[in-house]
């Protein structure tokens, strides 16, 4: 029988969460799981009952929420023996839809319940993350105008999850017209890059901007690389630009973006760079550095995660 904690966060997302996280619990208890439940109100909180799974040598921990949640999750799963399993109950829940699992709305009530029965019965990956100066991530961490408006807009109200593309986009274009961009200098496996940047964004996975973005569509969870995407400009017209090219994959093309391949590289300004990790605001600095550990960490993936996502299956 396989041990598992579930950890939600009853404030988090769009949604109420705690019957719909008892739901998907009763599946995965269906189908054999030993579960123990644990509600909690902070990062930090989830992060020591993550830690709390590993000494408890419990096989995974769920979480019940978004990929802030993941994040803290991930700081205390890293490096051990326990998988991390998503219960997608979060504002845009990339992660589960990088992994193929249905994403909780208005009209999916049922998403936890789908997600616990695919994941009950799931293979156990191990895969890469990134430690921007110090801290683990999963997805992306980023520096510029990403960041710039994460920082601005959260934390958020749950009403306000409900408008969060129209809150993002609006956001958005008003920072790219007032901040002008970052004068950045790259420095990565011998190589080194300089100029004027809207956004430079790490990114582990291929999905970006609330799961409607396809930025990195060769990336591989467990190759031991990461995608360093640099954006030129300092425009709203530009950063306009930018997104509608990312919406149609036309950034691939593009002569205004740069993607570096990288396991370790280093970014540096003159100016405070704002700095997000996995959608969420992580203080800022004048220096970041970013090195890929990898195969760090254990997941679920369930059946119907898209094979493309690991160098090993095509």
């Amino acid at each position: 029988m396989s041990n598992a904690l579930i950890v939600y966060n009853p404030a988090a997302g769009r949604f109420p969460s705690r019957m719909l996280t008892e739901r998907a619990a009763e599946v995965l208890r269906a189908q054999g799981w030993q579960i123990h439940l644990e509600e909690t109100h902070g990062g930090l909180h989830i992060t020591a009952l993550a830690r709390q799974a590993v000494q408890q040598n419990l096989d995974a921990f769920f979480i019940a929420g978004g990929d802030g949640s993941l994040n803290y999750a991930v700081s205390g799963l890293w490096g051990s023996d326990t998988a991390l399993g998503v219960l997608p109950a979060g504002t845009a829940n990339v992660w589960a839809k990088e992994l193929g699992l249905p994403d909780l709305s208005w009209t999916r009530w049922m998403a936890l319940e789908e997600s616990a029965r695919r994941l009950g019965t799931a293979s156990v990956r191990e895969v890469d993350i990134g430690l921007c100066n110090g801290h683990p991530f999963l997805l992306w961490s980023g520096v510029g105008l990403d960041a710039f408006v994460v920082h601005r807009i959260e934390p958020r109200g749950r009403w306000e999850k409900n408008f969060a593309v129209a809150q993002y986009a609006t956001t958005t274009l008003r920072q790219a017209s007032l901040m002008g961009g970052i004068d950045l200098r790259i420095h990565t496996d011998g190589e080194e890059v300089s100029g004027h940047f809207l956004l430079a964004v790490a990114s582990n996975i291929h999905l970006y901007a609330g799961g409607i973005a396809e930025i990195s569509p060769y990336a591989r969870l467990d190759d031991g690389e990461m995608d360093l995407w640099l954006f030129a400009g300092d425009t709203w017209l530009e950063a306009i630009t930018h997104a509608w090219d990312l919406l149609y994959g036309r950034h691939l093309e593009s002569d205004r973006v740069r993607c570096i391949p990288f396991r370790q590289i280093a970014l540096s300004s003159d100016s405070t760079l704002y700095i997000q990790m996995d959608g969420e605001p992580m203080g800022s600095s004048a220096e970041v550095n970013i090195e890929v550990r990898s195969r760090a960490l254990r997941i679920l993936v369930p059946d119907n995660a898209p094979r493309t996502l690991f160098s090993d299956v095509t």
